[in-house]
């Protein structure tokens, strides 16, 4: 999306980013999208416990509708403010 309309979706240099992370480079993933930043140790631990939930043979906890709302619209929120010129050096894709 980006290459094609100039503008940095949610998700642009989120596997950048991942990439960074898995070599400790935090700096360098922040760069790349702070929100996955925030997000990937969130969804990591979450799985863990699922994981761990599944094993013993117990199931989770159903999500309130609720959280996938507002997970909705912090990641739309997140991919306008990063679009936002004078915010794209902060959000924006490294690089970009």
């Amino acid at each position: 999306m980006l290459a094609l309309t100039g503008l940095a979706c949610p998700g642009c240099g989120a596997l950048r980013a991942t990439h960074d992370l898995a070599h400790l480079d935090v700096a360098g993933a922040w760069a790349a999208n702070p929100l996955w930043v925030l997000v990937a140790p969130l969804l990591v631990a979450l799985w863990g416990a699922w994981l761990a939930r599944s094993w013993r043979g117990r199931r989770g906890p159903r999500v309130p509708s609720a959280v996938a709302w507002s997970g909705l619209v912090v990641v739309l929120a997140f991919g306008v403010l990063r679009n936002v010129p004078a915010l794209s050096g902060w959000l924006g894709p490294a690089g970009a």
